[in-house]
């Protein structure tokens, strides 16, 4: 069984821009343990007060399966371990397992630590074994390892014995560089075990070379039982390698037992919330636990997809917390369309003449510029329209924008809105930041009288795109707008030589899908 090791919370916050606070950390710890994650690196107790804070808080959670483990690095030149300073810190967290890296790559002992190389290996045998004398499990991180092996092999194995023999309980090759394409690290990690004859060998690959995955898979077939890596492959420069495409690889592919069936089920939950717990965007392409990971668009591809799921899907969707769907464009068929509908209950399976009306009138509407692969809210009201099953929460009568720039500097846009709801009229006018939030507050005042549920609908996002740049100015734009009413989100599209136009139509579809599903949830 593989060991996983996840150091999201150290070396994945190195990711430029992410920063986690120490209650963002605890709670992510939770989930990795619900996931069944079997060690967390906390962080580095000596470089900064959040990670002695994180530490000493951990104390207290209460973990099924993780070991919330402390990183470090060995004893400094010519200092003894006992005294140092670094190493008494990671014992002072009170941590059961401790991580701590050294050098193998001769060039960094003598041009980064300005130390000998009999130096460099006293120092990784001192440390290792005054922390496993202190009762602690301890790992080896062997810092560019494969660069160090690549220029001096018998340097790179010495060091890695001399931390075996104080009593590591695993050694890690540090592909640090990220630079290691997997046919060497199958052949090096094979290498290896062959010198270290009973040593627990692990890998902790960075994606510098897009391998980092391949690399840890590679390396576990040659024989590591250990495997480091990231929650969504956060990390430093490219990342680190994604312990999200790691883990399901291991148990659906190579049949490892880390986590149980059961758990698996949780990858893409996990994913999800770690990922709006850094506030990092979740990647819709990310294999497995991505929206898109099982996304099928060709037609060719949905339409089988539908009668046999495995000749397009290489893995059960259900079996990562995944789901498959369809996306509609013009690349789609019939059967795509009918999925499709179903996924957003209507039923278009007995109605073939419906459905091919349809995809012919989105054909033509992707032609002038409409996409729904993230519009499946405009896509629901157009299939309504053509089943007649559409009822409008209100009729416009006619809008205005008015902009105005001040002598002060400051920019006023007002918008006034004309509107019907049943047999009522009603003339609203809001201020607003632009143009779009004018119009919506103008909106919101018309009708939010008869429709309490629009309280809870909120704009979260709005993405403009120029279709044919030529023609400057005149250019068909394409808008897009994604709302949400705190359980669900939904995306919505507009198009037109107009961009104040193409706005008003992406967002009257966000309003009355909204308003025809809305929320369960009550505060």
């Amino acid at each position: 069984m593989v060991t996983l090791y996840d150091t999201t919370l150290r070396d994945g916050t190195q990711r430029e821009g992410m920063s986690l606070s120490v209650d963002d950390k605890l709670r992510i710890a939770q989930r990795l343990d619900a996931l069944g994650v079997h060690y967390i690196e906390g962080g580095f107790p000596g470089s900064n007060p959040k990670d002695l804070e994180f530490f000493e808080r951990a104390r207290h959670l209460e973990l099924d399966n993780a070991v919330i483990t402390a990183f470090g690095a060995t004893c400094h030149k010519n200092g003894a371990a006992e005294t140092d300073g670094g190493l008494r810190a990671l014992l002072d967290t009170g941590c059961e397992a401790l991580c701590i890296f050294g050098k193998t790559w001769g060039l960094h002992v003598t041009e980064t630590l300005h130390a000998t190389l009999d130096e460099n290996v006293r120092m990784v045998r001192d440390s290792v074994a005054f922390l496993v004398d202190a009762g602690r499990t301890v790992f080896f991180d062997a810092e560019h390892f494969f660069d160090g092996y690549a220029a001096d092999p018998s340097y790179a194995i010495e060091v890695c014995r001399a931390a075996a023999g104080a009593g590591a309980s695993g050694v890690v090759l540090c592909d640090t560089n990220g630079g290691t394409l997997p046919h060497v690290v199958a052949r090096v990690v094979r290498e290896v075990a062959e010198a270290l004859p009973g040593v627990t060998l692990g890998i902790h690959a960075h994606n510098d070379a897009a391998c980092a995955v391949a690399n840890s898979l590679v390396a576990v077939d040659a024989g590591c039982t250990h495997v480091q890596g990231t929650a969504n492959g956060y990390g430093e420069r490219a990342g680190n390698a994604d312990l999200f495409s790691i883990i399901p690889a291991l148990v659906l592919k190579m049949d490892d037992t880390c986590i149980s069936r059961e758990q698996l089920m949780l990858l893409t939950e996990v994913s999800h919330f770690i990922a709006e717990t850094a506030n990092v965007t979740p990647n819709p392409h990310q294999p497995y636990v991505g929206a898109s990971a099982f996304a099928h668009k060709g037609g060719v591809h949905a339409s089988a997809a539908a009668r046999l799921p495995e000749a397009y899907e290489h893995i059960d969707p259900s079996a990562v917390g995944n789901l498959a769907r369809v996306v509609v464009s013009e690349l789609a068929g019939k059967a795509s369309l009918t999925m499709k509908a179903l996924e957003l209950g209507i039923d278009l399976t007995g109605d073939q003449e419906t459905a091919t009306r349809v995809l012919d009138g989105i054909k033509e509407l992707e032609h002038h510029g409409y996409m729904f692969e993230a519009a499946d809210a405009t896509l629901e009201v157009l299939l309504k329209k053509e089943l007649g099953t559409y009822e409008p929460f209100f009729l416009l009568e006619s809008f205005r924008c008015i902009m105005e720039k001040r002598e002060d500097g400051k920019v006023m846009t007002e918008a006034t809105i004309k509107i019907h709801v049943g047999d009522e009229r009603f003339i609203a006018t809001a201020e607003g930041n632009g143009p779009v939030n004018a119009l919506d507050g103008a909106l919101r005042r018309a009708i939010g009288r008869f429709y309490p549920a629009l309280d809870a609908i909120e704009l979260t996002d709005f993405k403009v795109r120029v279709l044919d740049e030529k023609k400057g100015t005149g250019a068909v734009t394409r808008v897009l707008i994604e709302s949400s009413d705190g359980e669900k989100t939904w995306g919505t599209v507009g198009v037109s030589e107009n961009i104040i136009e193409a706005s008003w139509e992406a967002l009257v579809d966000s309003i009355e899908f909204g308003l025809a599903h809305p929320r369960v949830r009550t505060e």
